[in-house]
């Protein structure tokens, strides 16, 4: 009890802001999923089965063409789940790809909170496993979802990760918060990657730090994208990116880990961080991804 006071305390403290003057939003639950509506248009589920990797949305639609901008498993990639946090190396566990008992990041009380109104809200919180080892992380999760305009869809996502031990985790390109960009968004495909000081594709934006990204590109119904903001209140504020052309983006230092050393974290330590999405209409400056976050910076 103690434990949910305290993350309600953090966490609500940003509720009644995101809330404000927003079209009406529905979340419902069915079995392992949580399905968020924007007025009359499905907008994403959250999934969080027993036997997935880790929780994720997906899809991500547009209000465009009503599409997904993120994509599922391909192929080439796998273990890419749309959009999704997780972490690989984490002493000694993979709760990134690879097989269930490397580790998994397993949903035991995701809840509606919010169903109906201006935003809606998910709570969750997730324990790190793996077979014969001491789970090494808790985390709890706030998910707030709402639309500043027809043209926009706001997804928030503030997580409190608490180490349950000391915790290590070796250089990884594999880590916290990622999209796996719809591949006729890409730049690959003829999209464009860009983040907050103008530089565009894998090779401008690669190991750079920046508050955040987008990725657009023109489909038959029209320009859309999605842009993944960083807020100034995280560790390491501002992260590098890894970024592929093919259509991924993550902010993650843990690929630039300072003096090239392990990320080392405490037992009782909480690392609180917070990420914006935007799913819009247009490009980046008909979306107005700067001044969105901007205002942002300052909730």
């Amino acid at each position: 009890m103690k434990k949910r006071l305290f993350i309600t305390g953090f966490l609500l403290l940003f509720a009644g802001i995101m809330c404000a003057q927003k079209a009406n939003v529905t979340a419902k639950q069915t079995g392992n999923r949580i399905d968020i509506t924007i007025g009359n248009r499905f907008f994403t589920s959250y999934h969080f089965q027993e036997d997935e990797k880790y929780p994720f949305f997906y899809p991500l639609n547009a209000p465009v063409s009503g599409g997904s901008v993120t994509s599922m498993r391909n192929g080439e990639y796998p273990h890419h789940s749309s959009l999704f946090f997780g972490c690989d190396r984490v002493n000694g566990g993979n709760y990134w790809q690879e097989g269930l008992e490397r580790g998994r990041i397993v949903s035991i009380g995701a809840r509606v909170v919010e169903a109906q109104g201006e935003c809606a809200v998910i709570e969750d919180e997730c324990i790190w496993k793996r077979p014969d080892a001491q789970s090494p992380i808790i985390d709890r999760r706030r998910i707030t979802v709402s639309s500043p305009s027809k043209d926009i869809y706001q997804l928030d996502f503030d997580i409190e990760m608490e180490m349950l031990m000391d915790v290590t985790i070796d250089k990884t390109n594999h880590s916290l918060f990622s999209a796996r960009i719809d591949p006729d968004l890409s730049v690959k495909q003829g999209g464009v990657m860009i983040d907050a000081d103008g530089r565009q594709g894998e090779k401008a934006t690669f190991g750079l730090a920046s508050p955040w990204i987008d990725c657009y590109g023109t489909r038959k119904t029209g320009t859309e994208g999605v842009a993944i903001m960083q807020h100034p209140s995280n560790k390491w504020y501002p992260s590098p990116w890894f970024t592929r052309d093919y259509g991924f983006v993550s902010p993650t230092p843990m690929y630039w880990p300072e003096d090239n050393a392990a990320t080392r974290l405490k037992k009782g330590e909480v690392l609180k961080l917070r990420y914006r999405v935007l799913v819009h209409a247009g490009n980046s400056l008909q979306a107005g991804i700067a001044s969105a976050f901007e205002k942002y910076k300052n909730e």
